[in-house]
């Protein structure tokens, strides 16, 4: 097998891992926690996933020392995936909201600095074969998201949305996945004689960025945005489901198949991505993220309008897959290439990590935080959910983020200086 098909089988796993149980997880929560009836389940699966943001402040970071200074990149990918691995059978195995906060932290802390790298076995590798990072990468990591829509699709059709096999299932495939990254080729320690600090590689001399009022308000408008970023995840399965308590919906395609009908949410991003450039060249960055956060509000606000009626609201549930698309890659990629451009050579690196602070470190949390006491509101003491009301409250914080990112981003379209970086 050639490098580049055993980097793609890398990325399709180390997706694949992942899309076994995020989506499913709330949902989940909802069908194994709730009985008794819980009135604060909505905070405690909210602040379940916020773990993801608190694991991301500080472990890839971690790793990512150990793989420069310790242990090679590859086998400290492999003991990560294997180690979350261990932490997903113990989720398997857990009876209560509050054990599964814990649980989902283990695995959090092991198998988010698996994004990272991964991403940095794959650079490495191509670049020490001499192939263009840039142009072969890209076909690699889209595989990533096929793995993930992949285990979307398996979890769904195996029926197992809402028990626990599909932790033992996620569980395996970790671990699989893990003994598949030992047998990549070999990639040496660093032999650099530069010292990085801790503080460095957690991107936090970066922070000289805020100096700069447009940076400031950027990375302000980077966490406020990134707390909706997981919010469909969270709650896009309970919903779906709760309309199987209406006979009229009860076999309905949206609610047997909640999970395929959300992989629409990943098929759309991958299709989005291939029209940044078109939109970048045309309308400037300032426009293509204004333009994510009003797909926000559309994403959230279809949400809110649309049912599993075949006829019309199963049509708006489907718009608002297709607009997801759009909401998540015109922000996290117009906006990195954003910070590239703004931020000096020496701190560019930097500069991306505390972009991912802001968006999955911070932002989660917040969004966790924030998308849980939503939910608690609006749902009654028999656990029944108000969710238009919960979707419109989602899609008013979007709406109100646009707005002041309307009115207060000063930023002027530099068509020239945007036809080099979307290359």
């Amino acid at each position: 097998m050639n490098l580049k098909m055993r980097l793609t089988v890398m990325s399709f796993l180390q997706f694949f891992v992942w899309g076994i149980w995020l989506i499913s997880l709330g949902g989940y929560m909802f069908a194994n926690f709730n009985n008794p009836i819980d009135p604060s389940l909505g905070s405690k699966v909210g602040n379940t996933y916020g773990t993801m943001g608190w694991a991301s402040l500080f472990m890839p970071a971690l790793m990512g020392i150990i793989a420069d200074k310790y242990i090679r990149a590859e086998i400290v990918l492999g003991l990560c995936h294997i180690l979350a691995g261990a932490g997903l059978y113990y989720t398997s195995t857990v009876t209560s909201a509050g054990d599964m906060y814990w649980a989902i932290l283990l695995v959090s802390c092991f198998y988010m600095p698996t994004i990272g790298l991964s991403n940095t076995v794959s650079y490495v590798l191509l670049s020490k074969n001499n192939y263009d990072v840039q142009k072969s990468f890209a076909p690699i990591r889209v595989w990533g998201t096929v793995g993930f829509i992949v285990a979307e699709w398996a979890v769904d059709l195996l029926g197992w949305t809402q028990n626990n096999t599909q932790f033992y299932f996620a569980a395996v495939a970790s671990i699989c996945t893990g003994l598949y990254c030992f047998s990549m080729p070999r990639i040496e320690i660093s032999k650099s004689t530069e010292e990085k600090s801790f503080i460095t590689r957690l991107g936090l001399d970066a922070f000289q960025l805020f100096k700069k009022p447009i940076m400031a308000k950027f990375f302000l408008f980077a966490m406020f945005l990134g707390a909706a970023l997981q919010i469909t995840n969270m709650f896009g399965n309970p919903f779906l489901w709760d309309f199987g308590k209406n006979p009229a919906y009860a076999d309905s395609f949206a609610v047997k198949h909640s999970n395929i009908l959300i992989s629409l949410s990943q098929i759309s991003e991958t299709l989005f991505i291939l029209a940044i450039p078109f939109f970048l060249r045309r309308f400037g960055i300032k426009i293509v993220m204004l333009i994510s956060m009003i797909a926000w509000v559309l994403r959230f606000g279809l949400f809110g309008l649309g049912n599993p009626d075949p006829s019309f609201g199963l049509w708006l549930l489907v718009l608002s897959m297709i607009v997801y698309g759009m909401a998540f890659d015109f922000f996290n990629i117009s906006g990195s290439l954003f910070v590239d451009r703004e931020a000096k050579p020496s701190i560019r690196a930097s500069a991306q990590g505390l972009f991912m602070l802001m968006t999955n470190g911070l932002g989660a949390i917040l969004g966790g935080i924030f998308a849980g006491k939503i939910v608690d509101h609006f749902s009654d003491a028999a656990g029944n959910k108000d969710w238009p009301n919960i979707w419109f409250s989602f899609a008013a914080y979007a709406l109100a983020i646009a707005v002041m990112f309307l009115l207060t981003f000063k930023y002027k379209h530099d068509h020239k200086a945007v036809e080099n970086i979307s290359h």
